[in-house]
């Protein structure tokens, strides 16, 4: 789990996932933190819940009785203000289902098209069971999909501050400012502390 390197100590961390967009980010995260995150392919059982942390943290728990090393899930949602916060929890399954044009077309008559998108992580750790890290930014839902670059809905999404959809970033200007790397970095300040040599 922890090894020596260029940059001191460097933590092995295992990602449960099967998707490519987040595990190329996390691992360019992880590239950054000194932190070696290793993609694993299992069987994630997601459950319908209305809440980010109940839905990552019961996938934790399953992913346990099969991986007993450090490990970390993390589930993602859109919470667009003039929809009540929809697609909220189920962003995976409305963007299977609608797409983004889908949600283009709900706020087609809406001045109100401010968002959040929000970052539930969750890590096992084998000694100290699970622990739970957040990450969100603010930003609005541009009027026409653009960008060919991350994935979901990253070419609707605009952050607060910038012009540009996280679709249209580059990889390293994404990871600077998305709700996904600010639950990692708060992950990473949590393993460096508690695992401090």
């Amino acid at each position: 789990m922890l090894r020596k390197g260029e940059c001191g100590e460097i933590f092995k961390v295992f990602l449960v996932s099967r998707n490519e967009g987040k595990i190329r980010e996390f691992i360019d995260l992880g590239l950054k933190e000194c932190v070696e995150v290793v993609p694993v392919s299992l069987d994630k059982v997601e459950i319908q819940s209305e809440d980010l942390t109940s839905i990552a943290l019961y996938s934790a728990v399953q992913a346990s009785l099969y991986l007993k090393e450090l490990f970390f899930v993390e589930d993602a949602g859109l919470y667009i203000t003039s929809l009540k916060g929809f697609p909220g929890p189920f962003s995976s399954y409305v963007y299977k289902t609608i797409g983004v044009d889908g949600i283009l077309k709900l706020l087609s008559s809406s001045s109100d098209r401010t968002a959040i998108f929000k970052s539930v992580i969750v890590l096992h750790c084998p000694r100290q069971g699970f622990r739970v890290f957040e990450g969100s930014v603010r930003g609005s839902i541009s009027l026409e999909a653009r960008g060919l670059s991350g994935f979901g809905f990253d070419p609707i999404f605009i952050p607060e501050g910038h012009t540009k959809t996280f679709a249209e970033m580059s990889l390293e200007v994404k990871n600077s400012l998305s709700h996904r790397s600010k639950a990692f970095r708060a992950m990473v300040s949590w393993l460096k502390t508690a695992y401090k040599s």
